[in-house]
């Protein structure tokens, strides 16, 4: 089935339409956790089995640099890719690694009057995102 929000956001963004593209930002889309390359990759081989490291690699990286999604590094330097790419924060489990989105618009407003008062001589904010490291006592809520 072709995913056509995946190819909109390719075509939006102007970067060329191929099944190994269109299949990764699916994946991206509809997996919401926040996955390695290596676990893209090895949901990637399902369709594609002789796809190269360095092609997802190589894709992932055009995502990034469009602004399709953002790299996620955790704690253990363990790089994730989020395709969620209005602000929001996170919020990470220690003892699973699992990281969620937090969305919360009173603690944005909240950081970033802060952050225009305080005035941080000689450096200009271009995003503010919290990382909150913790455990989950029971299952997490996804969005506020």
């Amino acid at each position: 089935m072709v995913n056509k929000t995946a190819i909109r956001i390719l075509v939006d963004k102007g970067l060329r339409v191929t099944p190994q593209r269109v299949a990764l930002l699916d994946i991206l889309l509809n997996l919401d956790n926040h996955p390695t390359i290596e676990y893209i990759t090895e949901y990637l081989r399902i369709n594609f089995p002789r796809i190269s490291d360095s092609t997802v690699y190589n894709i992932l990286e055009a995502f990034v640099k469009n602004g399709i999604v953002n790299r996620v590094k955790t704690e253990n330097g363990i790089i994730r890719f989020d395709p969620v790419t209005e602000n929001h924060h996170h919020l990470y489990s220690s003892d699973s690694e699992q990281i969620v989105d937090f969305i919360d618009t009173e603690l944005d407003k909240l950081l970033n009057d802060y952050f225009r008062k305080k005035q941080i001589p000689d450096f200009i904010i271009e995003d503010i995102r919290v990382h909150i490291k913790g455990r989950f006592t029971n299952n997490p809520q996804h969005k506020e």
